[in-house]
């Protein structure tokens, strides 16, 4: 569909004099031809009705994970970018948890190469340490000059301050980013859930805030030391959001962000012992996820991410203490965020705005003229997520056969349409 027109749809681009208005846009040849509160088009161009729905840049993810190279039976690059599509997100980075992991300029080339002409723009994200073994620098610049985005060492954690130290100070002297998951490995050891009332009542060993607060303050203290920028992944605990905001007052180079499913679940999910709620960090308590969500608010947090995690069902459908960490959630992020009270604008800020702007990536915008890549969705509409409309390869969402509410209409990025109908 190379012409198309979106009509009455409310556009949310804070920088385009139709910000929060109801406008018709009309595509041309993958560009935005016109943009007007009316247009009258030929009845030979297609439409799509946006009455109800909100126009927005694409949203970008800044923590998933596929399985390519290695996992392809848990993800490949084309399913994930299905499912990524599917929940409204043009673009995403994704994380070294592969194997080998993404850890030399082969690897983040072969993600590179491998993705050209999907809809969905795929960035990698370089190991830190050689193997994620936390003990030798990777070549990071090499990695960057071949288009890894940023780094990390995925769901592994820095567990030495000393490497932590030399990647902050090296990455510094070409802009890299360093991406930390803040979890202190001697602290939460191989515990299965949030240490708490409900832990204890399950008779579980718990993962205490302090495993990621501890992480949190040494990595703060080494990127000011350093005079360096870092960012916090997946952060889950109000103890978090009270140190990131005094690091931001402080002036220091220090942005996080949330997984959608620590926003709106918490441990008391675990009582079920569905092992789709096993995740890392493990979900909190109620006064986290209420500071999480006033941290969004106040701008401590700077994004939302879907943290999505494939895992075959022999990893899952097992029990809770041996189960593997993660669910997938990329087409499921938006529904959540609507279950937990966010508004559009919010969503679009979190999710479309602020992601680009922590890496660097210009904000696609609505300029007559630009490149088009939007999403088209609705936050009262509903859908029903189940086998079908399950675009990844893996099934491990605690949501999977519920109905939800909040739908992605369309996205548009490369000269490419994907409906969900």
């Amino acid at each position: 569909m190379n012409t198309f027109q979106i009509n009455s749809a409310t556009l949310l681009s804070p920088e385009n004099k139709y910000h929060n208005q109801v406008v018709d846009v009309l595509i041309e040849k993958g560009r935005i031809s016109k943009i007007a509160k009316k247009i009258s088009s030929d009845k030979s161009i297609e439409t799509i009705d946006g009455k109800g729905s909100y126009l927005s840049a694409g949203f970008f993810d800044l923590n998933a994970n596929f399985g390519e190279p290695g996992l392809e039976t848990k993800e490949d690059l084309k399913t994930g970018a299905a499912a990524a599509a599917a929940g409204g997100f043009t673009a995403v980075t994704v994380q070294p948890n592969t194997a080998p992991p993404i850890h030399s300029r082969s690897e983040v080339s072969l993600i590179v190469n491998s993705s050209k002409g999907f809809l969905v723009d795929v960035f990698p994200i370089g190991s830190i340490s050689k193997n994620r073994e936390g003990k030798e620098l990777a070549e990071l610049y090499d990695m960057q000059s071949n288009g890894a985005i940023a780094f990390s060492d995925g769901n592994k954690s820095i567990q030495e301050a000393g490497l932590m130290n030399r990647a902050l100070l090296y990455a510094k002297g070409f802009d890299g980013l360093i991406i930390s998951f803040p979890q202190d490995h001697s602290i939460a050891a191989d515990n299965k859930m949030n240490e708490g009332i409900v832990s204890t009542y399950l008779g579980m060993k718990g993962i205490p805030n302090l495993a990621e607060t501890l992480m949190i303050s040494r990595d703060i203290y080494l990127a000011e030391y350093n005079d360096s920028s870092i960012h916090f992944t997946t952060i889950s605990t109000a103890d978090t959001v009270d140190l990131v905001k005094k690091a931001k007052a402080k002036g220091l180079k220090v942005t996080c962000d949330v997984a959608a499913h620590h926003l709106y679940f918490t441990e008391e999910e675990v009582v079920s012992f569905d092992s789709n709620f096993k995740v890392s960090p493990p979900l909190r308590t109620k006064k986290d996820v209420k500071a999480l969500l006033k941290g969004l608010k106040d701008g401590t947090i700077d994004a939302i991410v879907s943290q999505h995690t494939p895992h075959e069902i022999e990893f899952k459908n097992v029990e809770f203490h041996i189960a593997k960490n993660g669910i997938i959630g990329l087409q499921t992020v938006l529904p959540i965020l609507v279950k937990a009270g966010l508004e559009a604008e919010t969503i679009v800020e979190k999710l479309a705005i602020a992601p680009r702007k922590l890496v660097n990536i210009e904000v696609p915008n609505f300029e007559e003229g630009s490149s088009a890549n939007f999403v088209l969705f609705n936050i009262d509409e509903t859908w029903v997520f189940d086998e079908k409309t399950n675009h990844s390869k893996s099934k491990n969402s605690p949501l999977l056969g519920q109905e939800l509410k909040g739908k992605v209409k369309a996205v548009f990025n490369n000269d490419k349409l994907n409906l969900n109908n």
